[in-house]
């Protein structure tokens, strides 16, 4: 197999990927900005390590010079993917990540020509985030050729990893995003709710910033976008009073204290709770007409996905001819989730 590597192996998912992909002798080399945290990862594992940080584009596409691809792992990647994106494009290595930030999808969107020019991949969002509601958005998307409005959601009990907890935090103080008549726009923190049958009866759910509202436009052309989780109605008011306050949440020493707070208590679910865990997935297309139609779906929960969706993708990225920026469903097919739960119940 061609050279590869995971950065931010020593985070939640990212060593819960490199484990598996030892299992699988796919032999990534690992990396990162911990040196002891990396060592002991590849000595147990019996890998090669690398040790970097993200803070020179040139020094990174050093790194990474002999390297076919890069899945990144190491966020918030709205402060890590700009440095290893331009990285890539140097290196001409193919740029996998696991974000879920729409900033970051926009940004590596800008990128499809000079990708194009490397010869080289793009496709962030190769996890949870955002492979199986990009699948779901394609099929319904082929349901409804002549659809305008595209509503996304899903439904997971996985709680948060101290990384996407920090996402979180960050997320807090920018409020909402939708995509209407194409261009995404800001809205308040629990903008819209609705009830939604995710697969298990009625709840009531709130708009979210999920990455979709970028990458689902890029996939099916549809020109309006929400995407929707279940909240209790006292979530939902408690949110919606913080959008009074929500300039202060994004003050530097309010941000550290939350994150500090984070990095004390959230661990991330162990392996019996992701085990047990499902993921409940619902989507709805609308036209102009007023018709409508509606797909769910069921998969492994959040965590689990990220972990054999990135090494699907990985796989599929290492044998593809294409160059460019991708979403995860047009870059494979519209079935890759199927294909990835499949090789989940194999393993």
């Amino acid at each position: 197999m061609k050279k590869w590597m995971i950065y931010g192996a020593n985070g939640y998912s990212g060593e819960l990927i490199a484990r598996q992909a030892q299992k699988q002798k796919l032999s990534p080399v690992i990396a990162g900005r911990n040196k002891n945290k990396i060592k002991k990862l590849a000595d147990e594992l019996g890998l090669n390590y690398a040790v970097f940080a993200l803070d020179s584009k040139e020094a990174i596409a050093e790194q990474l010079k002999d390297m076919e691809l890069v899945l990144h792992c190491a966020g918030p990647f709205s402060k890590t993917a700009k440095n290893m994106l331009e990285a890539c494009l140097i290196s001409q290595t193919h740029y996998l990540d696991i974000t879920g930030e729409i900033s970051v999808f926009e940004l590596a969107s800008s990128m499809n020509q000079q990708a194009k020019d490397a010869g080289i991949v793009i496709c962030p969002g190769v996890g949870f985030d955002v492979i199986p509601t990009d699948c779901l958005a394609s099929q319904l998307k082929e349901l409804m050729p002549d659809a305008t409005h595209l509503s996304l959601g899903f439904d997971s009990k996985s709680g948060f990893s101290p990384g996407t907890a920090k996402t979180s935090v960050e997320g807090l103080s920018q409020g909402g995003r939708v995509r209407k008549e194409g261009k995404i726009i800001k809205v308040p923190l629990a903008y819209k709710t609705r009830k939604i049958d995710f697969g298990k009866g009625e709840k009531l759910a709130m708009t979210i910033p999920w990455g979709d509202v970028s990458t689902a436009y890029f996939t099916t052309g549809i020109a309006s976008i929400e995407v929707y989780i279940p909240a209790s109605p006292r979530l939902v008011k408690r949110l919606k009073k913080m959008n009074y306050i929500r300039p202060l949440l994004g003050l530097g020493f309010v941000q550290n204290f939350l994150k500090k707070r984070i990095e004390k208590t959230v661990k991330g679910p162990n392996e019996e709770q992701r085990n047990k865990l499902k993921t409940y997935l619902w989507g709805e297309v609308k036209n102009a007409k007023g018709e409508s139609k509606q797909l769910r779906l069921e998969t492994s929960n959040g965590y689990t996905l990220t972990v054999t969706g990135s090494l699907k993708m990985v796989e599929q990225t290492l044998i593809t001819k294409k160059s460019g920026y991708y979403t995860p469903s047009t870059l494979v097919d519209n079935r890759l989730l199927e294909a990835i739960e499949t090789d989940t119940a194999n393993n």
